[in-house]
């Protein structure tokens, strides 16, 4: 295992030496299939930062609650790691990873080219029954690329006039979308992809001392109401799952919204956590909480 911390912290202890730059998303390339809510773009130069501090180059990089994958595929392109695991429970978006890392990867990428975006066949796409688990990749796509905000779950509401005027298709850039996909498909003997409970993934991998952990599960902690709006599958045993992360042979990240009860858990655990500022999908400026045994390498 791996020390622990031996101050007891104050909740407002526990915050210091807060990073002041917001990084640019622009800067940072852009690897996943999907837009996103609550994606982690811009954390990737904190991973970068994480990354050089180990003593020695990690096996395996886990990524429990990976959504939009974008931590794990950043981890894979840049050779941060011999292997990624990616887990998801929800059953659209494990379409498209078991789609894309798979032999179906080129039918869905040209699906996308010569799909002809309209309303009309969207409502039709959209409201079919996919016979097959690449129909349903294809459906997940195009519901996240017209939906607003890239909202997957129950009554999301479809773009109106979007970026520009375009409507639906602002966000519909298939030529792009044909390429991460060729990309990722590329890397597909070094990630793995498991469809289920990133909580009990986090269980079966503790005794794994070359495995580190990003762990970014949907903000439900503290009332929070942001991740049962934004994902279908949001509810998360918040105390277990710290409960898990401290059982860890491996290091971890964790992100959280800042809220009471999320520090109280750190604290009760003696992991040290940080606010870091960014930008939402709306360009305000925020901060979130980075949790770990140690963050030094952020001061």
């Amino acid at each position: 295992m791996v020390s622990r911390n031996p101050k007891q912290l104050t909740l407002f202890e526990m915050d210091y030496a807060v990073p002041s730059k917001i990084y640019n998303v622009a800067s940072v390339p852009q690897r996943s299939i999907f837009r996103y809510p609550g994606g982690k773009t811009w954390f990737v130069p904190y991973l970068r930062k994480w990354f050089s501090t180990f003593p020695a180059r990690p096996t395996t990089l886990i990524e429990p609650f990976a959504g939009g994958g974008i931590i794990g595929l950043t981890a894979a392109f840049e050779n941060l790691v011999d292997r990624v695991v990616l887990i998801e429970r929800d059953p659209q978006i494990a379409a498209v990873w078991n789609t894309v890392l798979s032999a179906d990867a080129l039918w869905l990428a040209a699906k996308i080219v010569n799909f002809d975006l309209n309303a009309g066949q969207v409502e039709t796409a959209l409201t079919a029954v996919p016979a097959s688990t690449r129909e349903l990749a294809f459906q997940t796509i195009l519901r996240n690329r017209v939906n607003r905000g890239g909202i997957l779950a129950a009554g999301a509401g479809r773009i109106k006039n979007g970026e520009n005027g375009k409507g639906l298709a602002s966000r519909w850039y298939p030529q792009t979308l044909a390429k991460r996909i060729h990309d990722i498909a590329s890397l597909q003997d070094r990630i793995q992809f498991i469809e289920g409970d990133g909580l009990s993934i986090i269980r079966q991998y503790s005794d794994a001392a070359d495995a580190v952990f990003f762990i970014d599960p949907p903000y439900t902690a503290g009332g929070k109401r942001a991740g049962s709006r934004l994902y279908t599958y949001s509810e998360v045993d918040h105390p277990m799952l710290f409960c898990a992360a401290d059982a860890l042979s491996g290091h971890f990240l964790m992100t959280y919204d800042d809220a009471d009860d999320v520090r109280a858990f750190a604290q009760s655990h003696q992991f040290e956590a940080r606010t870091i500022p960014m930008k939402n999908t709306h360009h305000a400026e925020m901060t979130e909480l980075v949790i770990s045994r140690h963050l030094n390498w952020l001061a």
